[in-house]
């Protein structure tokens, strides 16, 4: 129908020319960004699916670099190890020539000055192997003696302050009682103990200080004790080695650590366990029978050592499985989200090209349709 006031063509090519904008657009933003989805209205569920795999993807990339971390800070650990075997075996060499009959006092002497400086560097391998600035195999304890004396001398301050206030108070009794009726009984520990109904010499006085004296030697003992192993493999470690929380490899190197520390401690003279009050409790080379113990001594802490680098390297075997199979998900996981996200530009540049020339036919559609207006003038002519 011819009518002057709608032009239903224009109208139709409009339209059709507004849809085929709208998707030229899209296929043109897409080619720009390289990205199929660019905002929710794209695909709403896809970009869900593919924000959850991109965060997975970014998870497993910061666990893969702590599994390396974790793999140098045990590869660092065995090294130190390694090294305090071949001292060990030196060790081990110089016993059983000390222990020899043929050897000469003065051999002794010389074998036990390499003994001693060996078993020195056994310790300056312990407490100097760092990763990082955190300690591995035994840690800074600075604080910690710090801690030790000062516990130890408040309670000796604590004997003696007990011993004071028991001296005092006996005085004070003695003054009560002197200010009574005339003629009184002067206090002494059995006139106040019996008054009180307590027992108390006047040897407890004395002894208070010197039993507070002998707990606290003992606190500090228990405590230096308790710092033998404070380093990062002191307690239970946790390595974080998945994108999850529950992904997590508990490590705990302690009850090995320990027994190799005490073993070591057995083995040397000089070897400082708990670098707080007292050193190696080894024997010397200068007598052949002691140096026939020490081979024993030292054969367990090769034993010990080697124990603990068993350890070291099958966690590292491990955290090396769990990289790998953190590679290959992640290559999974990316290849997903691409399928998702990612724009086909095969496909793009194809229905690009399929809308400019339905933009062309459309423009010319529409300037056909606004000639409509001048067949109905030429009708009234």
């Amino acid at each position: 129908m011819l009518s002057l006031h709608t032009n239903t063509a224009s109208l139709s090519a409009q339209t059709t020319l507004l849809h085929v904008e709208s998707r030229m657009a899209v296929a043109m933003t897409r080619l720009g960004s390289g990205y199929r989805v660019n905002s929710a209205r794209d695909d709403a569920a896809g970009l869900q699916i593919a924000t959850r795999l991109a965060s997975q993807t970014h998870g497993m990339a910061v666990a893969r670099n702590n599994i390396q971390k974790a793999i140098s800070i045990l590869q660092t650990a065995d090294g130190a190890l390694d090294e305090s075997s071949a001292i060990l075996i030196r060790m081990k060499d110089l016993a059983i020539q000390a222990a020899d009959g043929s050897v000469t006092s003065g051999d002794r002497v010389a074998m036990q000055a390499e003994y001693t400086a060996l078993s020195h560097e056994l310790s300056n391998i312990s407490s100097a192997t760092t990763f990082g600035g955190s300690k591995l195999l035994l840690g800074d304890t600075t604080a910690e003696r710090a801690n030790v004396v000062a516990a130890s001398a408040n309670a000796v301050a604590n004997a003696a302050n007990a011993a004071a206030a028991h001296a005092a108070a006996v005085g004070a009794y003695n003054a009560a009682v002197a200010a009574n009726a005339a003629g009184p009984t002067p206090a002494t520990l059995a006139t106040v103990a019996s008054t009180l109904g307590v027992a108390a010499t006047a040897a407890d006085a004395a002894s208070v200080a010197a039993i507070a004296a002998t707990d606290a030697q003992d606190y500090a003992a228990a405590v230096a004790t308790a710092l033998a192993v404070d380093g990062k493999f002191s307690r239970a470690v946790s390595f974080q080695i998945g994108a999850s929380a529950s992904e997590v490899l508990a490590y705990n190197l302690t009850p090995l650590l320990s027994n190799m520390h005490t073993a070591l401690h057995a083995a040397s003279t000089t070897y400082d366990t708990f670098g707080v009050l007292v050193k190696g409790s080894g024997t010397d080379l200068v007598i052949a029978s002691a140096a026939s113990a020490s081979i024993e001594k030292l054969d367990q802490a090769l034993d010990a050592v080697a124990t603990v680098r068993s350890s070291l390297g099958a966690t590292s075997n491990r955290l090396s499985h769990s990289d790998s199979n953190l590679a290959n998900m992640s290559t999974n996981t990316v290849q997903a989200t691409g399928r998702i996200m990612d724009a086909d530009f095969a496909q793009e540049s194809a229905d690009m090209l399929s809308n400019q020339l339905l933009m062309k036919a459309g423009s010319a559609m529409l300037r056909g349709s606004n000639s409509i207006s001048s067949l109905l003038m030429s009708l009234l002519k």
